[in-house]
């Protein structure tokens, strides 16, 4: 749509068949309509309230795109929607601009929708969509500015907090804690309405989804804050690990033998040719999988993987780019490269221990420049 790519998560089904149910049933008993009739108006229903949510992420879409800001696709999913950028917001004027956009476009519908209740008969299908819609999209607008990750309000505070503090990471944790406590508040408010008997089991089920995905949504903002403020210490230099080439045919036994015996920490077995070029590298996975007695008969080249088929980083990068190459091409292990001449080896695990050291487990010793 407007040539951004749409994409319909699996629970969104879920959702719309639950919707149709409940939905048709309602209007089926408040407008006393045969039982196929009730459903195809929560059919359309359904279909009414997909519209508002792809507008809603059209409009985080368009201005994102108003400041040359990329949008990789628009995501429909069972408690909503979401669009992903290529690249985050420049200053905290476009954040706020990019974030307050869906809302906007919510308030804006649900305006429009009330109107139409308002001049429509009453207890009809179309007066009764129409209240529908407006009291969804206004619902969906006002939870939305709540101040907390990863709700569009909690963006809106972070551009704030950014503003001021002059840092994006530590503006976005605090956002994100923010976010966790209008997720607990949230929780505790849906039980105190359950004991009271103003929602049912039903709802007090579904406003629990909600809380542990904003949670979890929170949780996840404050964990890529924490990430990106050591982004700095991603250093290919540093982290590269050393090769140790043997020759191809190389018994796999003999090549670990040797390995073991050569003195730098965390060495990485290659294999090259007759002209020692580099060719492949070991597979530490497969290598492993070899019997200890069938070592000595299995080639190294067997358990290895070809130098062509691992991703190539330059050394230069800076941490941020080396993150990007990762997310962009995942793999388990990258080639370090200096022009023509492969340096290294780069394990994604040690990325991981430098960005996370707490989840990472025990640090991997660096070499020293």
């Amino acid at each position: 749509m407007l040539g951004i790519p749409v994409f319909v998560n699996g629970s969104m089904i879920l959702l719309a068949v639950l919707v149709t149910v409940v939905y048709g049933n309602y209007v089926r008993g408040r407008l006393d309509l045969p039982g196929p009739v009730a459903y195809l108006v929560g059919l359309g229903f359904v279909v009414c309230l997909l519209g508002s949510v792809l507008l809603h992420e059209l409009g985080h879409a368009l201005t994102a795109r108003r400041f040359r800001i990329g949008v990789r696709g628009i995501t429909l999913e069972l408690l909503g929607g979401w669009t992903e950028m290529d690249r985050d917001a420049p200053t905290p004027r476009v954040d706020a601009l990019v974030s307050l956009a869906g809302p906007a476009v919510s308030l804006f519908l649900g305006g429009i929708a009330t109107a139409a209740f308002l001049v429509l008969p009453d207890r009809t299908m179309a007066g009764q969509i129409a209240f529908q819609l407006a009291a969804s999209n206004i619902l969906v607008a006002l939870f939305n500015v709540l101040p907390g990750l990863p709700l569009d309000g909690g963006r809106a505070l972070r551009a704030g907090l950014w503003a001021m503090l002059k840092d994006r990471n530590r503006a976005t944790e605090a956002a994100g804690w923010a976010g966790r406590l209008i997720a607990f508040g949230t929780g505790m408010t849906a039980f105190w309405f359950y004991r009271l008997g103003t929602i049912t089991l039903l709802g007090l089920l579904f406003v629990l989804l909600v809380v542990f995905t904003l949670w979890q949504g929170a949780g996840q903002s404050i964990r890529l804050a924490r990430m990106t403020r050591r982004f700095p210490l991603v250093d290919l230099g540093l982290l590269a690990r050393p090769l140790l080439t043997v020759p191809a045919g190389t018994p796999l036994g003999e090549a670990q033998r040797r390995r073991s015996e050569d003195p730098r920490p965390n060495v990485v077995l290659a294999v090259s040719d007759s002209a020692g070029n580099l060719t492949a590298l070991v597979d530490p996975v497969a290598a492993e999988r070899v019997p200890v007695d069938r070592r000595p008969w299995v080639a190294v080249d067997s358990v290895s993987r070809s130098r062509d088929a691992v991703p190539a980083l330059p050394l230069g990068l800076s941490g941020e780019q080396v993150v990007r190459a990762l997310q962009a091409h995942p793999a388990a292990q990258y080639v370090v490269t200096s022009g023509e001449d492969v340096v290294g080896v780069l394990r994604v695990g040690d990325v991981a221990q430098v960005l996370e050291p707490r989840r990472a487990g025990p640090p991997v010793k660096q070499k020293e420049k």
